[in-house]
């Protein structure tokens, strides 16, 4: 058994003070609150759970940074996406084992405790399929193994290069699938997962533009219990090239033809329309919200304070692993609605309860919803999933239980996660993953092979 004391956790029923939770194999047993500190307990700041990240493209951790030069003809999404078909027609499975790793193992030192892992690099360098199917998708569980994080698995399905049908170039070739050989990757998928603990398998169709309608009816029925996930309305050219082929916006075309429900996870989604919105939330699907990763690629910025007010549902992903922080993605997502509206505290709902309290707790139902997992809680009969908060951090420090996650989120200069645990198992120690050194040994290798 396990024995944890904190000075005030959040539990269910919100913020206590003075919190013992006991924990036996991957379980919580016994959560006691307003009891002292004893010799066998291992005392911790804030205790809370962490937060699922619903949206990962986690090779693309390999050119954070590295694509922030302006080109002679400008820059946007589209030429952003020249340098990450470079990267992906380059990588090898250890490749991507070691790159996946590190990112995994930033997610949990930056608060995420899941990861659903939007994967489409399939196929062999020279775009020819691999003995088994799901090759590059063992790297990912093997990644997902070494640092314990959980994993929701999205194998995706492209096939082609635009609306109607456009064949795809060869840039895409390590993507490209037909309904068969997909059927078969799911099944390979399947199988990799089977021996990673609470693993979770479901369906991404990339984008309308990379599928054909015929083909969506049929992917949405391979996986009848499980999450999908798809990229939708992120570039305005994509809406522009969606009205010229079916009338419709991409938000539009997709509600009216298809049966979105709460497996649904729309990623992006981030010009939508007042209509589209009400349509989403109405559907209770979640919209899956990359602040970051929008913000790099100039995206734009979703109309969360308007999706909120219908009681949309929203969770939060790293996406491009440009820069992996859970606080980092709220605060982020918070400033946009503040910047697009002049007002402050947007995406708060509940007078006089902090703003970053209510997003946190939005993002971590709306991210398991998106997942296919349970909200993780502290709580008896729970898994032991959740993590700590240095309570000695400068940002923290004096800290009254209802200022903890808005300091964290809005005040932190660096990351205050000390502690996580996934399943009763510590994987990150005083900020640190516990094989951070080995993880960034393996992924200097990787980036040496790549750059040679």
């Amino acid at each position: 058994m396990t024995r944890l004391w904190f000075r005030a956790a959040l539990l269910p029923g919100g913020w206590s003070e003075r919190v013992r939770v006991e924990i036996e194999g991957h379980r919580i047993t016994t959560v006691q609150a307003g009891v002292a500190s004893e010799a066998s307990d291992e005392v911790h700041g804030f205790g809370l759970p962490g937060l699922p990240n619903l949206h990962s493209h986690a090779f693309q951790r390999a050119m954070a940074g590295r694509t922030e030069r302006r080109g002679w003809a400008g820059d946007n999404f589209w030429s952003w996406r020249t340098h990450m078909y470079a990267l992906a027609q380059a990588i090898t499975p250890p490749d991507l084992e070691a790159i996946a790793a590190l990112a995994y193992a930033e997610m949990l030192e930056g608060g995420f405790v899941r990861v659903a892992e939007f994967h489409y690099v399939h196929h062999d360098r020279d775009g020819a399929p691999f003995a088994n199917p799901a090759e590059m998708a063992v790297s990912l569980v093997a990644a997902a193994a070494a640092t314990g994080i959980g994993l929701t698995l999205l194998p995706v399905y492209y096939a082609n290069a635009g609306f109607g049908g456009l064949a795809p170039s060869t840039d895409q070739r390590r993507f490209i699938h037909d309904l068969d050989s997909y059927a078969q990757l799911l099944e390979a998928s399947g199988r990799a997962l089977a021996g990673l603990e609470d693993g979770r398998l479901g369906v991404a169709p990339h984008s309308l533009r990379a599928v054909t309608p015929e083909a969506l009816d049929s992917l949405t029925r391979l996986q009848p219990d499980g999450p999908i996930h798809i990229h939708i309305a992120e570039q305005t050219q994509e809406i522009e090239d969606c009205l010229a082929w079916s009338g419709l916006r991409p938000l539009a075309w997709l509600m009216q033809n298809q049966p979105v429900d709460e497996r649904w996870c729309l990623v992006h989604a981030t010009h939508a329309e007042a209509g589209e919105l009400a349509l989403i939330a109405s559907s209770a699907a979640v919209v899956g919200l990359c602040p970051i990763t929008e913000a790099n690629l100039g995206d734009g910025v979703f109309p969360g304070a308007d999706f909120l007010a219908l009681n949309g549902r929203f969770g939060i992903g790293s996406d491009s692993n440009v820069l992996i922080d859970a606080a980092h993605e709220l605060r982020l997502l918070e400033y946009g609605q503040r910047l697009l509206r002049r007002e402050r505290n947007v995406l708060s709902s509940l007078a006089d309860q902090g703003t970053a309290d209510q997003i946190y707790a939005a993002a971590g139902v709306g991210g398991a919803q998106a997942l296919g997992a349970p909200v993780d809680t502290l709580s008896p009969g729970a898994a032991a999933t959740f993590i700590s908060l240095d309570d000695r951090d400068p940002s923290l420090l004096g800290s009254s239980p209802d200022e903890i996650i808005g300091r964290w989120v809005f005040a932190a200069r660096r990351p205050v996660v000390d502690c996580v645990w996934r399943r009763g198992r510590k994987v990150v120690s005083g900020g640190r993953h516990l094989a951070r050194s080995a993880i960034v040994a393996r992924y200097q290798d990787a980036l040496g092979r790549l750059r040679a």
